[in-house]
């Protein structure tokens, strides 16, 4: 039986997150990729080797960009002989490509790969109304005038309007903060621990940002240095004044407790032991193990509970307690969010019934979660998020030179992706 060997995260990089219709509204989606991928391929000497494999995704793509990670690649000056391929899931889109290329390394497949991924609505897809789409397909068949004409006639004025993705559920109509907002009613999430929880996470990362902390993390792209996201001089009294985004007559989120629409890009580079050591590179941390999970969002679930199923089960696979880390990366879409997973995991019957625990998984330490702060205070360009998390979690636990992670990211769509690295 082939024995398996262990991935290592070797390094990441990003572009900067700023928000969306701003410093990076000129710019295409597959540039802020490409330009990720060309200070990978730089900083670890990757320009005459043939990677293994590269998988990346976006949640806002263009059927244009079909090929994405293929172009990217080839774009961004790797080998010919590189391959690459697209995924999504949502906005675990970006940890669930290095979840594949590190099980793929695992596996002997491939000794190198990259992950990663992109958004922007800055470059967002517009579409065609059904009813001009049809017209454009249909008028070609038309062989005579009249039926020309009958095809024509068939257009109103509403079809020419564009139709503009939005981040809603096609089960329920409603959008992710509209679910967030049932989630923090539920679970009796106040506007003030939102406000709180937000205010902490741009303190923490103007703090590292001020540290120097993501200097070898973001790299400058069309002029920008640095995320155009992060306030720090914003208040709980500044964030207390904000209006509800979701529900204006009864709710509690906001633009400043909830993450902005961002646009940018990150790539992490993944390796076998055996690559690092002939390569020279150093390994930052291990990768252990990864879960994802779904809950019935339609039925009653909430929309971003599926992390807690995905960790709980992660922690009975391996044995472990909730406390058994020294770092947590929590996905930060709502600061609702994280609260009522925090909550749930705390909640012995929300463990027993949902999570099928004898017991509750208990709290966390405060000052272990998102310690450098995370998607409220630097922006979620969805696909690129799990990049980001990623190379942060690996850079804090080789700092350390010791010690153990844990990654919770929801996603659209009901689901989460949990991850353990190690050093």
């Amino acid at each position: 039986m082939k024995t398996l060997r262990t991935s290592y995260i070797v390094g990441g990089v990003r572009t900067p997150f700023v928000k969306s219709m701003g410093a990076f509204h000129h710019v295409q989606r597959i540039e802020l990729m490409i330009a990720s991928l060309q200070e990978l391929r730089k900083r670890y000497h990757l320009d005459q080797m043939i990677v293994g494999d590269v998988a990346l995704g976006a949640v806002m793509n263009s059927s244009a960009d079909w090929n994405l990670a293929r172009e990217a690649i080839l774009r961004a000056g790797y080998h010919p002989h590189t391959p690459a391929y697209n995924l999504q899931r949502a906005c675990g889109t970006g940890l669930e490509a290095l979840v594949q290329v590190a099980n793929k390394i695992s596996l002997g497949q491939i000794e190198t790969g990259i992950a990663g991924g992109v958004d922007t609505n800055s470059d967002i897809p517009l579409e065609l109304q059904d009813s001009l789409r049809k017209f454009f397909l249909n008028l070609p068949q038309a062989k005579t005038l009249l039926d020309k004409i009958k095809t024509v006639t068939t257009l109103k004025p509403d079809s020419f309007k564009p139709r503009i993705p939005a981040v809603v559920e096609p089960q329920t109509g409603l959008s992710m903060g509209q679910h967030c907002e049932l989630m923090v009613k539920s679970w009796g999430i106040s506007r003030e621990a939102q406000d709180r929880f937000a205010y902490e996470s741009h303190q923490k990362a103007a703090k590292a940002k001020a540290a120097g902390f993501f200097d070898d993390l973001i790299i400058p792209v069309a002029g920008v240095k640095g995320d155009g996201i992060l306030r720090a001089d914003t208040t709980v009294e500044k964030l207390a004044k904000l209006k509800p985004a979701f529900d204006p007559e009864n709710g509690s989120l906001t633009a400043g407790n909830s993450s902005a629409l961002t646009d940018g890009a990150s790539s992490v580079l993944l390796a076998s032991e055996e690559a690092i050591t002939r390569n020279g590179w150093k390994a930052l941390a291990r990768f252990v193990d990864a879960e994802a999970a779904a809950v019935n969002f339609v039925g009653g679930d909430g929309l971003l509970m599926a992390p807690t199923l995905a960790v709980s089960q992660l922690l009975k696979r391996h044995g472990l307690k909730l406390q058994d880390f020294d770092f947590y990366e929590i996905h930060e879409a709502f600061a609702g969010q994280v609260l009522c997973t925090l909550k749930a995991w705390e909640d012995a019957t929300y463990c027993r019934d949902v999570l099928g625990r004898s017991e509750a998984l208990g709290s966390i330490d405060p000052a272990k979660i998102n310690v450098n702060g995370s998607s409220l205070a630097v922006g979620h360009p969805f696909a690129a998020t799990g990049g980001r998390i990623a190379a942060t979690l690996a850079k804090l636990l080789h700092q350390q030179g010791k010690g153990r992670g844990l990654i919770s990211i929801c996603t659209a769509g009901g689901m989460g992706v949990a991850a353990i690295f190690e050093v």
